[in-house]
């Protein structure tokens, strides 16, 4: 019988998205992780699907403080970090059809960088704006697109710059702990160990939890579908994002003169490699037809991705109940604009340093708090 093959690291990282690729670059720096990922390529499933933005009023209290602690990594990323900007101003156009107003007023109220718009302000900066549609408006100017696959890769060349190791084609199979190092047994035999295990697997961070015999956190995969159009004949590459406040429908200007409309779904589904539905592609098609004078005559491209939230749509950032692992999932739709600080947090926890201002989040990060909710 062959003997096991270990290979030993001071860190191991589940899961090659967002998650795992700034948990393991943010580690790398004082410990070698090995970042294993079950698919072919890192980032396969929702970073790779991801149309993410810098939204600073989006989310929950711990969502809008990593948000802000994000923008200084973003705007100046460390020398050797990548070759193009992360980010670009786009800004953000939150239309309030008839029955929204009391939503949009609201959301004014509580967010003071919110410029309240009239309805001809609105069509002033979306021309394809169907007149009646919005009653009121108000533009969020400080809304930056960010470039995902930009961002990804900067995190996997720290890795790989700091002696780490990128492990694609390893799903975790078997997960225990022994002798003081956690291991993963990966579907090619090898055996991964470390003092430290950081569970990042994105909509399968659960079923890791129940693979290392930990309590899962109540992670709830949602299918989030997205397509691309023909705006023609409107020039769409200086419009802000722009939806309906009661987040019905999105759209947005992608490259090459094409727009991305979404229906803001939210599925439950397994986890899975998402695919769109029709019904869900005629749902963004007709929402978006609403309020915009655009007749979409085909769909260019398709795709769906999973956004996963734990009950309270907060994150889980920290330490699970057995010693040396650690979760990091639950990003739902803010992984992307929040993985520097998330990145910083991560490591802070589990080198037992001070995570200075983000102290102050931690009850609302903490992993174990999902135990005396679903208790």
């Amino acid at each position: 019988m062959r003997a096991m093959q270990i290979e030993r690291f001071e860190a191991i990282v589940i899961g090659a998205g967002m998650a795992g690729a700034t948990a393991a670059a943010h580690l790398s720096a004082t410990r070698r992780v090995a970042l294993l990922e079950a698919e072919e390529s890192a980032g396969y499933h929702t970073t790779g699907r991801s149309a993410a933005l810098w939204e600073p009023n989006w989310g929950n209290p711990d969502v809008r403080a990593l948000t802000r602690a994000s923008r200084a990594f973003l705007d100046s990323p460390p020398p050797g970090f990548g070759t193009v900007p992360l980010v670009r101003p786009r800004g953000a156009l939150h239309l309030a059809p008839a029955e929204q107003v009391p939503a949009l007023e609201r959301a004014l109220a509580e967010c003071p960088d919110f410029r309240p718009l009239t309805p001809e302000a609105a069509r002033a900066l979306v021309p394809a704006l169907r007149p009646g549609y919005a009653a009121a408006a108000a533009l969020e100017p400080d809304v930056l697109d960010i470039d995902v696959a930009a961002l990804h890769q900067g995190f996997l060349g720290q890795l790989r710059r700091a002696g780490g190791v990128l492990a694609l084609r390893r799903r975790a199979g078997r997960v225990w702990r022994e002798a003081g190092l956690w291991r993963a047994e990966t579907a090619t035999g090898e055996v991964f160990a470390a003092p430290v295990l950081v569970n990042a697997a994105g909509a399968w961070g659960d079923a890791v939890a129940r693979a290392a015999g930990l309590r899962p956190l109540g992670l709830r995969p949602l299918r989030r579908t997205a397509l691309i159009v023909d705006p023609a004949p409107w020039a769409v590459a200086e419009w802000p994002l722009l939806g309906d406040v009661g987040a019905s429908w999105y759209a947005r200007a992608e490259a090459g003169g094409r727009l991305m409309l979404s229906p803001a779904d939210e599925t439950a589904c397994d986890p899975c490699d998402a695919a769109p539905e029709e019904m869900d592609i005629a749902i963004a098609v007709d929402r978006a037809a609403q309020a915009l004078d655009i007749a979409v005559r085909r769909v260019e491209h398709a795709w769906a991705g999973l956004r996963s939230f734990l009950p309270d749509r907060s994150l889980a950032i920290g330490p699970a109940e057995e010693a040396g692992f650690f979760h990091m999932i639950g990003q739902g739709g803010y992984g992307i604009q929040t993985a520097p600080a998330q990145g910083a947090l991560l490591a802070a926890l589990v080198n037992g340093t001070d995570p200075g201002p983000l102290s102050a989040i931690l009850p609302l990060v903490d992993p174990r708090r999902c135990h005396e909710v679903t208790a």
